[in-house]
């Protein structure tokens, strides 16, 4: 492998030198193919006595075989075979060079097939990362399933909400809430993300509901705290063809989707709710949804990765499966029918708050 990787340094010096026409100058990442490809020939052709034969067997012409053995002794200022029309040997720098060289290319072509058989089992490590805020809703689903079909896949997932730096993370596949993700990955938009305002059928009981965004100010209502700065991020609203943000002072706020939606649950405060959270909730009759006019829909839900082409197969198994499951699935999205079975909730007033003392 030393013998070869000299050899390749030297083509690299070789073609590099400076050119007085710069549209004639190399291109290392190109010659270091062409290098391989050229060694390559050479073994083969040694190994089989004959230029037409090497062609053959590595599906090219005899023309671009003969090609690379005159490239590869032009480089080597070396003559590697004697050759006639009808004879090929190799000469005595050629066998050196074949001693040399195919060690080297052997230790190659094994871990390219060993790259090619990773890439093609269905075992291994699959990292993913996902916002906390849907793992259980709707990664959960996906994951189980997937360790399901194949248990020889070794996932290891990471919960972060904050917007993270996939190469430095080392991620195969990852989820992002929010906006499209930037940075050179490959996005799939899979779901709407509905902010949807409700509250318990018990808060509404002895609170009222509030009619109108402005009559927010008067209730008890719940605060997320943003994942970088910890402060409580403001709802967002549809007010015609608008996106509206309104800064809510809450009365319980947490950094955890759960937490806040055990509060809403429990009858504790107003919330906004994602969808993928709000709509079994609402479903099942454990949450109103309120403003219905007002919900906002300009969120999404993506998955996200590096390459269409070089992907594992686990990891491209892994995409498929989620896209399948999660893409468009109306369980996680309510519908305007839904979410206006709560503009009949009561809307009094609530008495004002008492002042600390």
């Amino acid at each position: 492998m030393d013998s070869l990787a000299s050899f390749a340094c030297q083509f690299k010096t070789h073609n590099t030198q400076p050119n007085s026409h710069p549209n004639n100058r190399a291109q290392p990442s190109t010659m270091a193919i062409n290098e391989l490809r050229a060694i390559a020939n050479f073994t083969k052709a040694a190994e089989l006595g004959s230029l037409r034969q090497a062609a053959a067997a590595q599906g090219i012409t005899p023309q671009a075989a003969s090609q690379l053995l005159v490239q590869l002794e032009s480089h080597l200022g070396v003559r590697l075979f004697h050759r006639t029309t009808r004879s090929l040997s190799l000469t005595e720098e050629g066998r050196q060079f074949l001693a040399s060289a195919q060690p080297g290319l052997a230790t190659l072509q094994h871990a390219v097939q060993g790259a090619r058989r990773g890439r093609e089992a269905m075992a291994g490590p699959l990292r993913i990362v996902a916002p906390r805020s849907i793992l259980l809703e709707v990664i959960w689903p996906v994951l189980h399933e997937f360790c399901r079909r194949h248990p020889q896949v070794e996932p290891d997932v990471q919960l972060d909400d904050r917007i993270g730096n996939w190469v430095e993370d080392r991620v195969d596949v990852g989820f992002r809430s929010g906006y499209p993700p930037e940075g050179g990955v490959v996005a799939r938009r899979l779901l709407t993300l509905q902010l949807i305002v409700c509250a318990a059928p018990a808060y509404i009981a002895r609170h009222g509901a509030p009619a109108s965004i402005d009559e927010l100010a008067q209730h008890r209502c719940s605060g997320f705290r943003h994942p970088s700065t910890g402060k409580p991020m403001p709802w967002e609203f549809q007010v015609g063809d608008d996106i509206v943000a309104r800064t809510i002072h809450p009365t319980f706020c947490t950094n955890d989707i759960e937490a806040e939606a055990r509060a809403v649950v429990g009858g504790h405060a107003v919330g906004q709710l994602v969808g993928v959270t709000a709509a079994p909730l609402v479903r099942s009759g454990q949450l109103v949804p309120l403003l219905p006019r007002h919900v906002a829909e300009h969120l999404a839900l993506y998955v996200y990765y590096g390459s269409r082409t070089a992907l594992p197969a686990r990891v491209r198994a892994f995409i498929d499966l989620a896209v399948e499951m999660v893409a468009n699935n109306a369980a996680y999205v309510l519908t305007p029918q839904e979410l206006a079975a709560g503009s009949s909730a009561p809307a009094r007033k609530p008495r004002p708050r008492k002042p600390a003392q």
